[in-house]
């Protein structure tokens, strides 16, 4: 999206910065300015940061000034310790601000993470890109507002794509989409629904339907979260279609908890394993069984198929799990897909 050179000028808001001494639009005049709203948890803004951070390597020194607007999805994001450790395990080296009050967001009338704008010298805003995707056309932006500074500023070639779906001829299906477990917006397949603001049993029979997770064991449910409480099992069931599969997790009553991870019935072989996936021996002659150890409030990545398709995921949680949202992966590269079904073997 790119807008009109000269008409709508950025607001001047920002409290408390990490990374950096608090900033202002008006003395950043004379600098190209990139502004990402992202939030920690979110999957679409985790997949973009490699490229944000590598436009502030690129090119703070050419003119370009990277701003990362941290606004965010869930009340334990708002704490500054969660988006500093964020912030590290991400490798982020540009500015920081914390929106959690939403002033900025509101201020640019945002509506989606991520979203990305650029500032011209002048301080106005001349184009936007909502999602993931469009980095070779936002650089291209980044280059002709630096040569709008100065003309014969010598500036690298465009970066290649830093991932292998990014390339030209990576396919990208429409995933199921983003699953509250929060009784706020949550969709819950049980019959009777959620047993909202209180403690109680769960429990479901028969086929799961896209779209919605179903329950069985004692639960809580709160209106941001779902979580296992008490002794039993809690199991969490859901159908999909993507090709990787994550949930935002936390503890907020324990210090740790884990999350058995079974795809389709049976655990996860290593070609489905995440950097989050452990594996520990099971029964005699069954696969290992492969689980997640939740200790932070941040998304963890479930599983991945690298192709799309149909699957059905069980997880069995420990007491002390709470559950925020599912979200989905939806864009593969074909012979990257192609090769990594055939070269992995069966553990």
């Amino acid at each position: 999206m790119r807008v009109e050179k000269g008409k709508v000028r950025a607001p001047e808001i920002g409290r408390v910065w990490l990374n950096s001494t608090p900033l202002s639009f008006r003395q950043l005049r004379g600098r190209v300015v990139l502004v990402d709203f992202w939030d920690y948890t979110c999957v679409n803004c985790i997949r973009t940061l490699p490229y944000v951070q590598a436009w502030h390597e690129h090119y703070h020194d050419k003119g370009l000034t990277v701003i990362g607007v941290h606004t965010p999805e869930f009340t334990f994001a708002q704490y500054e310790s969660n988006v500093e450790r964020g912030i590290r395990e991400f490798g982020l080296t540009y500015p920081v601000v914390i929106d959690s009050d939403r002033e900025i967001w509101k201020a640019f009338a945002n509506r989606y993470w991520p979203t990305k704008y650029l500032l011209d010298k002048d301080g106005y805003l001349r184009y936007g890109h909502f999602g993931e995707g469009g980095y070779g056309e936002c650089e291209q932006v980044i280059q002709e507002l630096l040569r709008e500074i100065d003309p014969d500023i010598a500036l690298p070639v465009l970066m290649d794509p830093l991932r292998e779906e990014d390339h030209a001829g990576a396919v990208c299906y429409r995933a199921s989409g983003e699953l509250y477990l929060g009784n706020r917006r949550g969709r819950i397949g049980n019959e009777g629904g959620f047993k909202e603001d209180q403690i109680a049993d769960y429990d479901f029979e028969g086929v799961p339907e896209e779209n919605f997770f179903y329950a069985r064991g004692r639960w809580a449910s709160t209106a941001e979260y779902f979580e296992a409480v008490e002794t039993g099992d809690h199991t969490l069931k859901l159908k999909y279609e993507a090709s990787a599969v994550n949930l935002v997790m936390a503890c907020p009553h324990a210090a740790a908890a884990e999350v058995v991870v079974l795809l389709d019935g049976k655990p996860l072989t290593r070609a489905q394993a995440t950097r989050d996936t452990r594996f520990r021996p099971s029964a005699p002659s069954t696969a290992d069984e492969s689980y997640v150890v939740v200790d932070l409030a941040r998304m963890y990545f479930l599983a991945d198929n690298h192709e799309f398709g149909e699957h059905e995921l069980e997880l069995h949680c420990s007491p002390g799990v709470a559950a925020f949202a599912f979200t989905f992966t939806s864009c593969v590269d074909p012979v990257a897909s192609a090769l990594q079904t055939a070269t992995i073997p069966e553990p």
